[in-house]
């Protein structure tokens, strides 16, 4: 048998709308009808039974039947900061892996050596490949994509998490043990360009520890996933 099918909502009441593209998706694209039984999100943590008891043109209407905390979500804080980057599909397939892999909140800059630009679509779409990510890796809650015009805005959004990573392609080696850590971590990944030594200065004035990936030079999008996997790794998370 397979799996409800996963809708996220503003709010869930006992009777409970779905409207938009997902009510769209839920109607004409998987053909659900009354009597269905569909699984609620509202990004709570929570996941809401509910069964569809009527659908009308432009909205489905649910009663929900049982609610749950979610298990699958991360017991370990973990933020992912990465530059913006000129190919669309690539910042799409970060946001995508990072979800999966449990990261709570994603974090997009513009820095020294972005050569792409931000804007309110691009973000929109970033934030409904979180939501559909956590549906599809049967995730409770789908982290908010933020955007930051520049690296140091970035950097200070994070600055409150005991471990700050610094992914820098010119530092020989790591100033942080990622085999020994412990509590919430921040991972900051540049973009094509990379980092700047300022940069690299700023992030280390505010607490940030330069680590390396090791001798090979990898793709944004490589570093960002590999970063992210051996971190949850060693906080647990992929044991």
């Amino acid at each position: 048998m397979s799996a409800l099918k996963r809708f996220f909502v503003e709010q869930v009441h006992q009777e409970t709308e779905l409207i938009g593209e997902e009510f769209e998706h839920a109607k004409n694209v998987l053909r659900l009808a009354v009597g269905d039984e569909v699984i609620l999100l509202d990004n709570s943590g929570k996941e809401y039974t509910a069964v569809i008891a009527a659908v009308e043109k432009k909205r489905m209407l649910l009663n929900v039947v049982r609610e749950e905390v979610g298990g699958r979500e991360a017991k370990a804080d973990v933020c992912l900061l990465f530059g913006y980057l000129k190919n669309a599909d690539k910042n799409e397939f970060i946001v995508q892996k990072a979800v999966e892999l449990g990261v709570k909140k994603i974090g997009v800059f513009s820095s020294e050596y972005s050569s792409a630009y931000m804007n309110a679509n691009k973000l929109e779409r970033l934030n409904k490949i979180s939501k559909e990510s956590a549906k599809q890796c049967l995730r409770a809650v789908a982290p908010k994509v933020e955007y930051f015009d520049s690296l140091g805005k970035a950097l200070v959004w994070a600055q409150e998490y005991e471990n700050k990573l610094f992914a820098c392609e010119f530092s020989t080696e790591s100033k942080c043990d990622i085999e020994k850590l412990q509590g919430s971590t921040a991972i900051v990944i540049g973009s094509e360009g990379g980092f700047s030594r300022a940069e690299e200065e700023r992030a280390s004035a505010l607490g940030y520890s330069s680590v390396t990936l090791g001798k090979r030079i990898l793709r944004a999008e490589t570093a960002a996933v590999a970063l992210t996997s051996v971190v949850m790794f060693h906080l647990d998370e992929l044991k």
